[in-house]
């Protein structure tokens, strides 16, 4: 497959205001890219293309607010995207939320919404737009997945679902797109240093009091710049890297899952014990 074309080509990229997405934006204005930017936060992604604009006047930035926990809200930025371009050169399915909890401490609601925003709303984005992708030779998809898309720890069942559901589409996707030409990156950040974790959901059965401190260690992990991830993740796009682990924190958790499938979960749930509630059940504690 020939190397992916930026310049004079529009990118469709969701969760464009903050982190990863926001350079991202820049990063794809730098080559050339037209964009649509999408965000739930209007009033952060709006500086962002104002600055696009500012730094490079010949790029088109055309910006979408939308909740891509809504379907409609989905189906409404895809129906936006086609009747202004028929012809897409690059889909970037970044948008994600995280929720903190023990699976018997989330809601059925709360756990719907991470899998909405985080596999329903690429999965929905990226079918209805891939005859936009088809329609541009030597187009591409990028889905970005996570580490817990690699692995499982306790406390993150609805993330990890959600990025390991987002991560098996990409894996399909992948095959069934080659003949197309068009190239499907999977994308799995480490601790990158972004908004995520003052920004998680958290879930509505987990006790106040462990709320701050969990949020506080799982922030201190989050050191990898998103400039760096951002520009790995566009030099993966041109070259057509099939897979991206961004991060030693990405990469050592993917090398112990693969030597050790099932032992690795002693390991993470050791690392991780500081972070998930330990509260015990009312009988247990009794004992």
């Amino acid at each position: 497959m020939t190397p992916y074309v930026f310049r004079g080509r529009t990118a469709v990229l969701t969760g464009a205001a903050s982190g990863i997405g926001e350079q991202l934006a820049y990063g794809l204005a730098d080559r050339g890219s037209n964009l649509v930017l999408v965000d739930v936060d209007g009033d952060r992604l709006k500086p962002v293309a104002e600055r696009i604009g500012r730094v490079h006047p010949q790029v088109t930035v055309e910006t979408i607010v939308a909740d891509l926990s809504d379907r409609s809200a989905v189906d409404g930025v895809a129906a936006a995207v086609l009747t202004s371009y028929p012809r897409l050169g690059l889909l970037v399915n970044n948008a994600g939320i995280a929720l903190g909890g023990r699976f018997d401490q989330v809601s059925v609601d709360e756990f719907e919404t991470v899998m909405n925003v985080n596999f329903r709303a690429p999965m929905l984005l990226t079918h209805a737009l891939l005859p936009a992708l088809k329609a541009a030779p030597g187009s591409h998809l990028v889905n970005v997945s996570s580490l817990f898309g690699l692995i499982a720890p306790a406390g993150q069942s609805a993330y990890s679902a959600s990025k390991f559901a987002l991560r098996g589409l990409s894996q399909a996707l992948h095959s069934e797109l080659a003949d197309d030409g068009i190239g499907v990156t999977t994308v799995h950040p480490g601790g990158i240093r972004t908004r995520i974790a003052e920004s998680a959901l958290v879930g509505s059965g987990v006790p106040a009091e462990e709320v701050g401190p969990n949020q506080k260690v799982f922030a201190k992990l989050l050191t990898f710049p998103p400039q760096k991830a951002a520009r790995q993740i566009l030099d993966a796009v041109g070259k057509r890297k099939a897979r991206l682990l961004i991060a030693s924190s990405a990469k050592v958790p993917d090398l112990l899952a693969r030597l050790l499938p099932v032992a690795h979960e002693r390991i993470v749930r050791a690392a991780t014990s500081a972070t998930v509630s330990r509260t015990r059940a009312p009988q247990d504690a009794a004992r």
